[in-house]
């Protein structure tokens, strides 16, 4: 482990680097890095605190950087050492993207490579740093937020001995429902927010569907490479389920024409602006493993695909208002995204992989004895509240605050209220 040390107003950062087997059955093999930074309020940094993991939502996606002492890390870092853990693959960690997987000899290996970036491989990850960090015996709390909560079932399913308490923020997953059964609902929850939006911003109705019909006349390239496509730019609903979801995609497309020499078209703005609203291509493992971290023993098969074809309104083409998609991955995607296309095999491999080992230990949580608190957000357009309400149903002891007060980005947006509320729910107060 090394580490190095800065301040913030408020806030002490210690940055730390663990090294870790790439396939923890294989510990002999190789290794990768994973970082996290330590956050602890200025004066506390020699206190005997006790810690707290925080597992960022995703997959694929690093833990937040701190720009000052607020919201959720501003209540924590004053009773807890906050271990902010990119997961592997992410942010510092060892790096997953198009250009590290290259250096694998072809797709099979490449999707080798990738399965073992789910929730099970992040976990014994956390296991290593913790038995690091406060001893064999040591235990340590654990925050997840929507996918890092699916991590924290995972943990909670197969090292139970390590934990002192854990809180789900937007993200109790279902612990056997596929991942088709999954986008069946949230399809629903992604026509709901459509609704809400054009309730909002009427006008845009027809400006949404002007660009989609530009889109399927023209070849419009982007400019990080990669076509535009109709069924491209209705991902733009990836954000819909958060609180602040709407304003991005209403004043990208507002003014999204410009006149140039053959009459409208699409301007560098507008598509600049698209492009920094997906992450795909920046984070692929998002793409690849995002169907595959339902799986259990049964291939994903494309899911959101399959069950999109079966939904009403979302077709690109036609009049009305143009629905916009949610968090789904599609194959197509590895088409029309030019850092994907490589992936492009490999996915397909891991999209009809059907030997997924389990990521929940149903007997286990059942006799759990880890005290435990989730906020479900009731109207939360990437996991569905009625799954995560029998999941708590199954998890001995887990208390559970069900609200529509706040949307899947509660924690960023309303951190410091929902840590406190689920504390207290953990300790029982």
């Amino acid at each position: 482990m090394s580490e190095s040390t800065t301040r913030l107003p408020g806030l002490t950062l210690t940055e730390r680097a663990f090294d870790v087997p790439l396939d923890h059955e294989r510990p002999e093999g190789e290794r990768i890095t994973v970082f996290a930074r330590e956050a602890v309020a200025t004066g506390k940094e020699e206190k005997d605190l006790p810690w707290l993991l925080f597992l960022q939502g995703g997959p694929g996606f690093g833990a937040p950087r701190p720009v000052e002492k607020s919201g959720w890390v501003k209540r924590a870092s004053e009773e807890f050492r906050v271990l902010l853990f990119d997961q592997r693959g992410t942010g510092r960690s060892t790096p997953v993207c198009d250009r590290t997987l290259a250096r694998l000899a072809g797709a099979r290996a490449q999707a080798d490579y990738l399965s073992l970036f789910r929730a099970d491989s992040i976990v014994r990850d956390a296991e290593c740093i913790r038995r690091e960090l406060v001893g064999d015996d040591g235990r340590w709390s654990v925050l997840g937020q929507s996918f890092g909560g699916f991590c924290a079932l995972t943990y909670l399913s197969f090292h139970p001995a390590g934990l002192r308490e854990v809180l789900f923020t937007g993200g109790l997953p279902p612990l056997a429902a596929s991942a088709e059964d999954v986008y069946r609902r949230t399809f629903e929850r992604v026509r709901e927010r459509n609704r809400r939006y054009y309730e909002r911003y009427p006008a845009d109705v027809e400006r949404a569907r002007a660009i989609a019909t530009h889109l399927a006349a023209h070849d419009v390239e982007l400019p990080g490479g990669g076509p535009l496509t109709p069924r491209r730019f209705q991902q733009l609903g990836m954000g819909f389920g958060m609180s602040d979801g709407f304003e991005p995609v209403h004043y990208l497309i507002e003014d999204a024409f410009v006149v140039g020499p053959e009459g409208p078209e699409l301007s560098t703005v507008f598509l600049r602006g698209f492009e920094n609203l997906l992450p795909f291509d920046t984070n692929p493992i998002y793409a690849a493993l995002h169907e595959p971290c339902y799986c259990q023993g049964e291939a994903s098969d494309w899911a959101a695909e399959r069950v999109r074809a079966e939904q009403d309104g979302f077709e690109a083409s036609g009049g009305g208002p143009l629905f916009f998609t949610g968090e789904m991955v599609f194959p197509w995607m590895f088409d029309d995204y030019a850092r994907l296309r490589p992936l492009k095999e490999a996915a397909g491999i891991l999209a009809r992989k059907d030997d997924w080992p389990p990521l929940y230990d149903a007997e286990r949580l059942r006799a759990n004895e880890v005290p435990c608190a989730a906020a479900v957000y009731y109207d939360d357009m990437y996991v569905e509240h009625e799954y995560s309400a029998q999941t708590a149903r199954a998890v001995r002891g887990m208390r559970t605050w069900v609200t529509n007060e706040f949307d899947h980005n509660g924690l960023r947006a309303h951190g410091d209220v929902i840590l406190e509320r689920l504390l207290a729910l953990a300790r029982g107060l």
